[in-house]
């Protein structure tokens, strides 16, 4: 199949995903006010449409990202923008594999985590009480984008996170202090420790898209007091409580095992929104392989379904980095 059938069918797909769940199907690229960055008619580190791990130094520590960039990547256009962070013990690359997000029509980039302590030393991200004492991983990803925006044609207003599990968390501790770059994060079965949510104030509204499996064993959809993780509920509603979101509308059963929650009327245009895989485990909706233990749903296919909101949120012009 060539790249640009692949492309179609990616684009018609999330389509149909934006009206599964209320949303309104947006164009893919909105070129005429994108803000490219200074890597726009760079020559591409990769060839379009590969996958490539790469290296960069931060604060001393020598960290390393896997950058797929899309078949059709062309360096005179900005492009939008995927961070997504690995789970616990995961890599990028591991990552890129389950998640389909490379077959967006996006830029994505999968950073790895440092070693950090306790139960096998696993990569992990800051925010959680297992994280390598010291890193940083906040200033990473402004290191990260820098390297990226230079090196590549990206819209700089088109800039996303999404994650799983600790990774997932990371990208709440993101949407609280990187608001000027981070349009919208995607979480996927969070793991919100404490940490990722302490004196959060991000500088603007934050459009969210939570995706979690009520029947979650590793991250419970309940909460677990003892590690300081909150019912997800809970932490879905304190989003819509800082984008000053008017009212929460019906919950919509889109699936039978999918409830769809929505918070509108936020604040410069930000949305809410949680949905919720009855029964589902700790895993990626609409994985093919393995993606964490329990119940994987195959009715949603959550790359598509994060993809139709995302692209609709952009940084305002005033907080353009």
């Amino acid at each position: 199949m060539t790249g640009a059938r692949v492309l179609l069918r990616t684009l018609t797909a999330t389509a149909a995903a934006g009206l599964l769940l209320g949303g309104t199907p947006a164009p893919a690229y909105a070129t005429a006010s994108a803000t490219s960055s200074g890597g726009c008619r760079t020559p591409a580190p990769q060839a379009p449409g590969t996958s490539a791990l790469h290296s960069l130094n931060s604060q001393g520590i020598e960290r390393t990202y896997q950058l797929h960039l899309p078949p059709n990547y062309n360096p005179r256009r900005a492009w939008p923008l995927i961070l997504s962070f690995h789970g616990r013990g995961n890599t990028g690359a591991g990552t890129e594999e389950f998640s389909k997000l490379s077959t967006l029509p996006a830029i994505v980039a999968y950073p790895n985590g440092v070693i950090g302590t306790g139960d096998g030393d696993r990569q992990a991200w800051q925010g959680a009480p297992y994280a390598a004492p010291g890193v940083d991983d906040v200033a990473f990803t402004s290191d990260l984008l820098d390297t990226l925006e230079e090196g590549l044609c990206v819209d700089q207003r088109r800039v996303y996170a999404t994650g799983k599990s600790n990774g997932a968390g990371f990208t709440g501790l993101l949407a609280c202090r990187m608001a000027d770059r981070i349009a919208a994060i995607a979480p996927v079965a969070g793991a919100f420790y404490p940490e990722t949510g302490q004196d959060c104030r991000p500088s603007r509204p934050v459009p969210v898209i939570d995706f979690h499996g009520t029947g979650d064993a590793t991250i419970p959809y309940t909460g677990d007091a003892d590690r300081g993780l909150p019912a997800i509920p809970d932490w879905v509603a304190a989003w819509a409580q800082r984008d000053n979101c008017a009212k929460r509308v019906r919950d919509r059963v889109t699936e039978p095992d999918i409830t769809v929650s929505r918070w509108v009327g936020c604040d410069r245009g930000a949305e809410v929104r949680h949905v919720a895989v009855s029964g589902g485990g700790h895993t990626w909706p609409g994985a093919d392989i393995y993606s964490g233990g329990g119940y994987t749903t195959q009715t949603i296919e959550a790359h598509q379904v994060l993809w139709d909101f995302l692209r609709r949120h952009r940084l305002p012009r005033a907080t353009n980095h």
